[in-house]
């Protein structure tokens, strides 16, 4: 099978928009708990009612400042109750949303703020304030800080604007007005703006929740949202649940806050990207192995994947249920506890989860949905569902989704799902669309006879990391480069938790360094050794890394005691890498990076 159509759940719209979301549901059920917010170490309670007011609170003071129909306001700030007030408020105020991580460097902040236009920018902390304002476009008039209580600084600021207004400015919103444009790395650097649609969101959204009605349906059912609200997926989430009417919470420090979060508001299911099950797993296992019963455990991890593994094939052997059971009182049920104890299933999405995590969770009695997206197709294209659901597979289509896999073994998509475009930037839409209006995702992947897709590998150049990050090698490549004992360098971390980089040495260059340093004698091998060597390719590397955010940067790198070159097959007659060469041939020193 080459191409698949799943039929719409929920047409596409031809009117009405994200704001609608929230008004509709303070009016048939003003009462719904829709969010509960930190307070002190539990949470309180938010109803639709009261949601309602503060967006349209908040969108009066973005009003009074000067925010027009169609203005871009950028938000940089982790996940947080604020993030979901200010996204709908700037669209009740008739604005577009520009997400910005917070990890973000000022040149990346700067390119944004200036190629989007934005009027206005929401940070996070005072610190993030000094970070942006040297570097503020004479266009963006306007900094807020959500740590100095901007939700009631903007209320007190539009006091005096009409719900009338609000009602004028939201109505005039349709499906296909600009919603939001976020922006993503691309293979030159420079990061490209997707533009996508209250429509684009209304049909994933609405498409999603129905497909997958028993998990965002469910009667009491919840999410804690700890994603970045400046990723698509983050972003899915949270409208998602506001269109599902599920309670939602935020947590914005999944690495210090997650595990008491997640015991305190007890989510039904969550979505993360696979690091965050990864870190589950290897903790759990290292808390076994501190306590002396590794081995336990590992047996219990086996059962449950040989467990799941049955179910696919339709007959579970007596010995196995058994020795399942023996194992959810001792391991599974502390792996859900762990969890908060009410997680029944989740999305994966982001990268690649792999067979061996997808199997031992369902084993372990948590269903884990893998699914496949982009920015540019408003985040899920493909998606398990309870019902169709094939582990090591990222699902079929969503409703109303169309896929095809090209001459080429490329991934094709088309539906409402996908993007506008990218923004101001015919060049990169003559690429990515084919004649007949397909994306290109620029993935290879297979579909099999009952039409789920595998990916099996990447056309593109870009590093998508295990948290789901992507990362433009090109970037922090060239900037390494211009080192002067640099001679190549390549960035790796594809399905890795972070970035890292293999570097060679300009022998010409190394020559005068080690006369200079009096290291004359010194083998090159014991050179890529050598502390004060290292340490002056760690300048480079620092100096790669202002140009992209934290997440991007490079964490560790090795010097490699030889060159690449054209008679050893590593670069091209042009002088470019063949990384799947180096992959290849340094696949140890890789792996060490990550040991």
């Amino acid at each position: 099978m080459n191409q698949i159509t799943i039929p719409a759940l929920v047409p596409a719209a031809t009117a009405g928009n994200l704001t609608n979301l929230v008004a509709e549901r303070a009016w048939f059920e003003p009462e719904r708990i829709m969010l509960s917010r930190p307070l002190g170490e539990g949470w309180q309670t938010v109803t639709a009612r009261e949601f309602e007011a503060e967006v349209r609170a908040t969108a009066k003071g973005l009003i009074a400042a000067g925010v027009n129909i169609g203005d871009r306001v950028a938000i940089m700030a982790r996940t947080r109750y604020e993030w979901t007030i200010l996204d709908f408020a700037i669209w009740f105020a008739g604005g577009c949303v520009v997400p910005i991580f917070e990890t973000s460097s000022a040149e990346q902040v700067e390119w944004i703020l200036n190629d989007s236009g934005s009027v206005g920018i929401v940070v996070e902390t005072p610190i993030l304030k000094e970070l942006v304002t040297p570097i503020l476009p004479s266009h963006t008039r306007h900094v807020w800080t959500v740590t100095d209580d901007v939700l009631y600084v903007l209320a007190e600021a539009g006091a005096a604007i009409s719900d009338d207004e609000i009602d004028k400015r939201r109505n005039s919103l349709v499906p296909d007005t600009l919603a939001t444009i976020i922006y993503t790395s691309g293979t030159t650097g420079k990061p490209k703006g997707v533009q996508l649609t209250h429509g684009n969101f209304l049909s994933e959204c609405g498409n999603v929740v129905q497909g997958a009605s028993d998990l965002f349906l469910k009667p009491g059912g919840s999410t804690l949202l700890f994603l970045p609200v400046a990723h698509v997926f983050g972003r899915m989430v949270e409208i998602g649940a506001v269109s599902a009417g599920l309670h939602m919470a935020h947590c914005g420090d999944p690495a210090g806050r997650l595990p008491m979060d997640l015991a305190s508001f007890k989510p039904t299911f969550v979505l993360a990207v696979p690091r965050i099950f990864e870190k589950i797993y290897n903790g759990a296992e290292s808390r076994a192995e501190a306590a002396g019963k590794g081995n336990i455990f590992r047996k219990a991890a086996a059962v449950a994947i040989a467990y799941s593994e049955s179910v696919d094939h339709g007959k579970t052997p007596p010995l196995l249920r058994i020795q399942h059971k023996l194992f959810d009182k001792l391991v599974y049920s502390k792996i859900r506890h762990g969890m908060g104890g009410n997680v029944e299933a989740a999305i994966s999405g982001g990268a690649p989860l792999g067979a061996r995590l997808g199997h031992f969770y369902r084993g372990a009695g948590i269903r884990i949905l893998e699914g496949y997206g982009l920015t540019e197709t408003t985040a899920g294209a493909t998606l398990n569902l309870s019902d169709h659901h094939r582990v090591g597979s990222v699902g079929r289509p969503i409703p109303g989704t169309s896929v095809r896999i090209n001459d080429d073994g490329e991934v094709l998509i088309k539906g409402p799902i996908v993007m506008r475009g990218y923004w101001q930037n015919e060049a990169a839409n003559k690429e990515s669309f084919t004649s007949d209006n397909w994306f290109q995702t620029g993935d290879l992947g297979r579909i099999d006879d009952e039409g789920f897709l595998y990916i099996v590998g990447r056309k593109k150049e870009l590093i998508v990391t295990s948290g789901g990050k992507n990362v433009a090698p090109a970037v922090l490549e060239d900037r390494l480069r211009a080192h002067p004992l640099v001679s190549q360098c390549v960035v790796v971390g594809d399905n890795k938790p972070f970035i890292a980089a293999l570097v060679t040495l300009d022998a010409d260059a190394l020559k005068g360094w080690v006369n200079v340093n009096k290291k004359t004698g010194t083998s090159l091998a014991e050179l890529t050794k050598d502390p004060d060597l290292i340490a002056v390719i760690q300048t480079g590397v620092d100096e790669a890394n202002k140009a992209v955010s934290k997440a991007e940067s490079i964490r560790k790198f090795t010097i490699l005691p030889t060159d690449f070159t054209i008679a050893g097959g590593h670069l091209t007659a042009k002088l470019s890498v063949k990384r799947h060469v180096v992959a290849k041939e340094f696949a140890a020193e890789i792996e060490a990076l990550y040991s």
